[in-house]
Parts: C-alpha cells; sequence; structure tokens
C-alpha cells in the first residue's frame, strides 16, 4: 500500500476571494435578523458564518478580536460584528455592520412594545414567547458549549472560568471585579506561565483549522487599521459632538429635567457600566428607570425582559422598551401621540446606548491590530475570555430558572418548558439545525400549545 501524502491540497486551502461591501452588508444585515439567544449565540452565529464557513477571518484574529469586545463596557456581540465590519471596509463597514446588527431588533421592539402597551395581554404575542423561551435557553446553553470548547483550552483555563462562575452565581461578586482579578492572573501568567495563556495558531496544534481565511493570521493589518494619533483624535472629537449635539438640543429645547433629556443622560451612564452584557447592568437600569424616574412598573420591566429575550439583537435592547413605555405612557406630545412620543425615546435611548461602543471599536481597533502576538497585551484578555465563559454561563442557569420555574422553586415546574428545551438542544447539537430554524419551529409549537392548552 502507498503512504498518503501528509497534506493533499483541498479548496480550503486557496484563500477566499475579496469580499464586497455590498457581500458583507447582507450578512451583516443576515445575522441582525438571525441574533437570538443572547451574547453567546450571536457571537457562536458570527464565528459560524465568519470563520468557519466564509473564511474571510481567521479563528486567531477572531478571538483576538472578542477579547477587546469583552474588555469593554457595552454589548460585546454588536461590537464584535462593528469590529468585524470595520476590520474588512473601514469606518463605513463598521458603522453598517454595527448599526444592523441592532436595527432589526429596534424595529421589532418598538411594534411589540406598542402592542404590549396599547392593547395588553395578546394571546397570540403571548404563545409565541412561551414556546421561544424554551428554545433560547437551549441556544445559550449551546452556544456556551462551543464558546468555551474554544476559549478553554487548558485546564487553568477552566479554573478561572469556574472560579468566575462561583464567584458570580453563589458570591455575588460585581463583574468588574471578576473582570479585574481575571486580567490581573493573565497579566502574571502570561509572565510566569506563558504557555498556559498563548492562544496559538488557529491552523495547527488543537485546534482546529477552518482552512485559510481572506484575513489571516499573519495577514497584515490594512493601511485604516495601523494605529494614528491623529485619527484616534478625530474619532474622538467626532464621537464626542455626536452626544453632546443631541444632548445640547434636548436641554435647550425640552429643558434638563424633562423626560427625554434624562433618558439620554440616564442611558449614557447605562452604556459605560454595561461590563459582562446586559444581565450585569438590569439591576441599575431597574433601580432607575422604577425606583427614581417611576417610567414603568416592576412588573412591565420583567415583562421588558421577556420582550428583549424573544427578540433578535442584543438583550440590552430592553432599554428601548422602557423607554417606549415610558413617554408612552407620559403622553409626552399629547395623548393622540402616544406611539410618536413612545417610538422616538426608544430610538433617543438607543442612540445614547449604542453610540459608545461605536467609538470604542472604531478608536481601539487599530491599537488592538497592533498587539497580534504580543502576550503582555493578549495574556490579561485571554484570562478575561475565560472568566467570561463562567459569567455567561450563569447567565444560561439563571435563564433556564425563569423558563423551568416561571414561579420560582416554590412553585410548579414547567415539564412543558422542559420538554421543548431537550428538543430544542437535540435539534441543534444532534441534528445541527439553525439557530433560525429552531426559534421559529418552537414558537409556533408555543402557539399551537397555548391555543390547546389556554
Amino acid at each position: 500500500m502507498h503512504k498518503l501524502p501528509e497534506h493533499i491540497a483541498t479548496q480550503d486551502d486557496v484563500q477566499p476571494d475579496p469580499v464586497t461591501f455590498l457581500q458583507a452588508l447582507k450578512l451583516w444585515c443576515k445575522l441582525g435578523f438571525m441574533g437570538f439567544g443572547g451574547p453567546a449565540a450571536q457571537i457562536s452565529l458570527m464565528h459560524r458564518e465568519l470563520v468557519e464557513q466564509r473564511r474571510w477571518i481567521s479563528e486567531k484574529r477572531f478571538l483576538h478580536a472578542l477579547n477587546y469586545c469583552m474588555l469593554l463596557p457595552g454589548p460585546e456581540a454588536q461590537q464584535l460584528a462593528t469590529y468585524m465590519g470595520w476590520l474588512m471596509h473601514r469606518t463605513r463597514g463598521g458603522i453598517a455592520a454595527g448599526v444592523l446588527f441592532v436595527l432589526p431588533s429596534l424595529f421589532f421592539l418598538i411594534t411589540l412594545s406598542w402592542l404590549y402597551i396599547a392593547y395588553g395581554h395578546v394571546p397570540l404575542i403571548a404563545g409565541l414567547f412561551y414556546g421561544i423561551k424554551p428554545a433560547v435557553t437551549a441556544v445559550v446553553v449551546h452556544a456556551v458549549h462551543r464558546i468555551g470548547s474554544r476559549a478553554l483550552k487548558n485546564g487553568f483555563m477552566w479554573g478561572i472560568a469556574a472560579s468566575s462562575f462561583v464567584a458570580i452565581f453563589a458570591m455575588n461578586v460585581p463583574f468588574p471585579i471578576i473582570i479585574a482579578v481575571a486580567a490581573l492572573i493573565g497579566y502574571l501568567g502570561g509572565r510566569h506561565a506563558p504557555h498556559k495563556f498563548s492562544t496559538g495558531s488557529a491552523h495547527g496544534g488543537a485546534q482546529k483549522s477552518y482552512g485559510a481565511a481572506l484575513i489571516d493570521d499573519d495577514t497584515p493589518p490594512p493601511a485604516h487599521a495601523r494605529f494614528s494619533w491623529r485619527r484616534l483624535m478625530w474619532i474622538a472629537l467626532a464621537g464626542g459632538l455626536l452626544w453632546l449635539l443631541p444632548m445640547a438640543v434636548l436641554t435647550l429645547i425640552l429643558g434638563w429635567h424633562h423626560t427625554l433629556t434624562q433618558m439620554g443622560w440616564f442611558f449614557t451612564k447605562a452604556a459605560l457600566l454595561t461590563f459582562g452584557g446586559a444581565y450585569a447592568v438590569l439591576p441599575y437600569i431597574y433601580q432607575g428607570a422604577i425606583s427614581h424616574y417611576n417610567w414603568l412598573t416592576p412588573t412591565q420591566m420583567i415583562d421588558g425582559l421577556a420582550l428583549g429575550e424573544a427578540n433578535p439583537g442584543p438583550l440590552i435592547m430592553v432599554v428601548a422598551f422602557v423607554g417606549f413605555v415610558g413617554a408612552y405612557v407620559q403622553a409626552l406630545f399629547g395623548p393622540e401621540l402616544q406611539f410618536a412620543a413612545g417610538a422616538t425615546a426608544a430610538v433617543l435611548v438607543t442612540w445614547f446606548t449604542f453610540l459608545p461602543s461605536f467609538i470604542f471599536i472604531l478608536a481601539g481597533g487599530p491599537l488592538v491590530e497592533s498587539t497580534h502576538g504580543n502576550l503582555k497585551f493578549t495574556a490579561p484578555l485571554t484570562g478575561i475570555t475565560a472568566a467570561v465563559v463562567g459569567v455567561i454561563l450563569n447567565l444560561a442557569v439563571f435563564f433556564a430558572y425563569h423558563v423551568l420555574w416561571p414561579q420560582g422553586f416554590s412553585g410548579s415546574f414547567d415539564a412543558i418548558a422542559a420538554l421543548m428545551t431537550v428538543a430544542a438542544a437535540v435539534a441543534l447539537v444532534r441534528y445541527k439545525r439553525s439557530v433560525i430554524h429552531v426559534i421559529a419551529a418552537s414558537a409556533v409549537l408555543g402557539l399551537l400549545l397555548k391555543t390547546l392548552i389556554p
């Protein structure tokens, strides 16, 4: 028998053709409509599209960008999409990717918020949500496994992830402290045990190879991704003006204490506190929107969270629900323009919540691109990524608890929801069905169950 060659050239060894702006635009739009399941599922979906199937970017470059986005306040999945778009097509690519990641969610949430507040509990929507929640639970758990399998490469990383889970789940340690400790461990580990904190190559070792990528491990950063102090100052100035001008207009026309002005200011602060995703900042939003401003009731806040969880896009988009309900109920533009007031507030708070994310990526991206292979920079971020896996697992447990025991442990266990969760997980893991197919099928099933079993 003849020995087979160790490497046979395949189509995957050929670098993909350059990606046009229109091709990328179609993908960002697709991701915006398919982004169910929170950040873990959204990042997993982006990885499958960008790294595994299209090979627009290598595994190592993808994880390097993800590490940076995990470090920032704000929705990491939306920031990662912005980063990918910027890396491929400059500033316009980053803005297009980030906006399209949010825009479908904003339109859906405005519509659902209006139906919720104007018409009460709509049986159709209630049935759809009943089916979507178990599916989203399965999607998040599956996505945690996928992200963890890439980030937790050795026992040390597993230890960091497990410790972060125990810290946030059992000890209620604030997420910024977990991040700081993980970064410190990564920094010290990079100096004393560098082999434990090295990301390695995406095309060798134990990591799976997806073939040559358009932007590969050793692809030099394009001209627009090279760090420049002048460019950094221009972006900071533009970002500052994009925040200051609408805030100044609101203050001059409506006054500082007007609801819309206060919403802009409150959600600017919230945007800078969202370390660890939406759940980490929900207590702050809950306290301010309900206890301090009285924009909505606790029951409405819980229902808004359910809408956000069943909606594509970042879960932090629940801020649009808060803005819509607060302005609608107060009839800021008069009783005949309640929808206009709600929609205006939803768009406004979305602007102030996501603007910092665009500034962080467009300003910090060139610095991140200059640090490939620099262990002093990558080791702390590797530690942070491992810690975030544990935090996201905590969110998955939190979500599963509310789906399977909707009235708490003192109430009854929802066996139907549990069966739907298992079925969705089997469809995802065993039969490799797409997220959107599982979500759609579960929504229809939930509607049928609510119709047959009121």
